[in-house]
This record gives structure tokens, C-alpha cells and sequence, in this order.
């Protein structure tokens, strides 16, 4: 069983999407997305700087239009039927409803764009950051944790979890670390899924009624816990939960284990799911799908599969 994962927000680079808009049907998509929601996407992935797309706003709205143009070669030519299931991490959660027919196209990014702005301005509120601790003891980790006011944001599985929250408490843990674990400081605006983003929640909510779902047509795992979910509405409910809940992509991974997996696709941009799955889905084949000289072997995957 196939399983594709769209990466969240942190896997961007500049330039990223060069290679995908030189070919006319990747640029037609994107140029049709960037109308639709009122962002200049094909800059933003062309010729922006590393500060402009860092920025939340940008960057989710951004990832998730990547994830999309890759699904929209990665499900054509029958290759959707041969497909076990969809999960996405984070924000790629908005690109794994899209790929599951949750969510139309726009109605996933306009939804990241309203996203993107709301964690913004809650970010903006109080100064807080994240880390990732890989290594760590977690029972002792969760217990220094609370001693310094953090909270546990992405249990990435693999041995690596990202704890978020004030910076002071930060750099107090980056100096004090648990036992034989390292403490990597990442380039994010804020103290996503934590309390801190408790006030993107209700902006979330009254945009997230406007919008029409459907059942998943493909297999979908949510963050939440991991479970696989069947009902449109009960996926865009917790989508709206999720800004401020942590990540369980470890339970994520085990649900993936438990219904078979036998091979990982990550759409661009990729490189960090893969990069778990091999430490948490030991053996099972991947591709991390970063330009479309990559789809090739993508495909082999799924064929092989079938």
C-alpha cells in the first residue's frame, strides 16, 4: 500500500518551484491558484528571499500550492485507484484534503491563506518559537518541559519531538538539554500548535463554515491521533482544531504501519516526512518528490505496488 505525505511549513526554500514552472501546465495551475486566493505564488516560489517566505502567510499558502501541483501529476493516468491513502503534516493537512477530494483546489488554499494570516497576527501577539529535540528521554523531556512553561507541539515519531513557546524558556532548554539529546532551534514565526495559537481558532472557524465538503474519496489520517477519518466535515472541523493541538505524526506513522504500507510518496517540497519515515517506517521504500525530474520514480513506486 501506497501512502503520499505533504509536508508542512519549514520544507520551503528559495527558488523551489523553478523547475516545476518551466513546464506550462505547473505554471497555468499555479498562476490559476494565485488568482483565486490573492498571492503572488509563482514569485513567492521563483524569486522571493528566504525572510518572504518564511513568513507564515506565505510560506503555507506556498507549500500547500506545491503539494498541489505535484498531486496533480502524481494522481493522473489511473495512478489515483493504486493509492492506499493520503496524510499531510500540519498545514499539509489543507493539501491531503485537496488530494482527497475534502476540499477543492481554492477552497484549500484560500482556507491556508486565512490560516496562514491568523497564525500571523496570534504570533505576533507574544514572542515565542520552536525547537526540535531529537534524542531525548520523553518522559524526561515532557517533565523539563513543563518546568519551563513549553509544551510538546510536533511529536514527529523517530525520536524527534518539537516543543514551541516563549523564547527565554527556549534557549534555557537549548543550554540545559535532556541527556544525550540535541536541541535545534527552528526558523518559524511562532509557537504553532500550542495555546499560543489559540486566537487563530474562531477566525478559522467562521471561514472554515463558508466552505463545502465531501467525503474523502482517497484514505485520510489526521493529526489528531492518527486515526483515519471518513467524514468531510469531521476533517475540516479538525483542521480548524488543529492550529493549536499538537501533531501526532508518530501515531500518524503507526496507523500507516498497522494498515500496511509497503512504500512512502512525499510531494514537494520534499524531504522531511521521507526523512521520519525512515527512522520511524524503518525499511518501507520512499520518494521525496522535490522537482518533476522525480515524479518518474514516484510512479515506479505506485506501478510496483499495484
Amino acid at each position: 500500500m501506497i501512502v503520499i505525505v505533504c509536508p508542512g511549513q519549514g520544507s520551503q526554500t528559495p527558488g523551489f518551484l523553478d523547475p516545476w514552472l518551466t513546464e506550462t501546465a505547473f505554471r497555468d495551475q499555479l498562476t490559476g491558484i494565485s488568482d483565486a486566493v490573492g498571492i503572488d505564488l509563482v514569485a513567492h516560489g521563483t524569486v522571493s528571499d528566504a525572510d518572504t517566505i518564511r513568513d507564515t502567510a506565505v510560506a503555507q499558502p506556498l507549500i500547500v500550492s506545491a503539494g498541489l501541483l505535484t498531486l496533480s501529476a502524481l494522481l493522473a493516468d489511473g495512478r489515483r485507484e493504486k493509492v492506499g491513502g493520503i496524510a499531510g503534516h500540519s498545514v499539509g493537512e489543507l493539501t491531503a484534503a485537496a488530494g482527497a477530494d475534502v476540499l477543492s483546489e481554492t477552497d484549500a488554499v484560500a482556507f491556508v491563506r486565512e490560516r496562514g494570516a491568523a497564525m500571523a497576527r496570534a504570533a505576533a501577539e507574544t514572542p515565542t518559537g520552536m525547537s526540535a529535540v531529537i534524542g531525548a528521554d520523553e518522559a524526561e523531556l515532557l517533565a523539563q518541559l513543563e518546568t519551563l512553561g513549553l509544551s510538546p507541539a510536533n511529536y514527529n515519531g523517530g525520536g524527534q519531538i518539537v516543543v514551541a513557546g516563549a523564547l527565554d524558556a527556549l534557549a534555557a532548554l537549548s543550554e540545559n538539554p535532556p541527556a544525550r539529546a540535541r536541541v535545534i532551534p527552528l526558523q518559524v514565526a511562532g509557537a504553532f500548535h500550542t495555546r499560543y495559537m489559540a486566537p487563530a481558532a474562531p477566525v478559522l472557524e467562521q471561514f472554515a463554515a463558508t466552505l463545502s465538503t465531501q467525503d474523502p474519496t482517497l484514505p485520510l489520517w489526521t493529526n489528531k491521533d492518527g486515526s483515519r477519518v471518513t467524514d468531510g466535515a469531521e476533517f475540516l472541523r479538525l483542521l480548524v482544531g488543529q492550529v493549536s493541538s499538537p501533531v501526532r505524526w508518530d501515531l500518524t506513522m503507526q496507523s500507516f504501519q498497522e494498515a500496511g504500507v509497503t512504500g512512502i510518496i512525499e510531494v514537494a517540497p520534499a524531504g522531511a516526512l521521507v526523512g521520519l519515515a525512515k527512522r520511524g517506517l524503518k525499511g518501507v521504500p520512499s520518494v521525496a518528490i522535490k522537482t518533476p525530474d522525480d515524479l518518474p520514480a514516484a510512479f515506479d513506486l505506485i506501478d510496483q505496488a499495484a
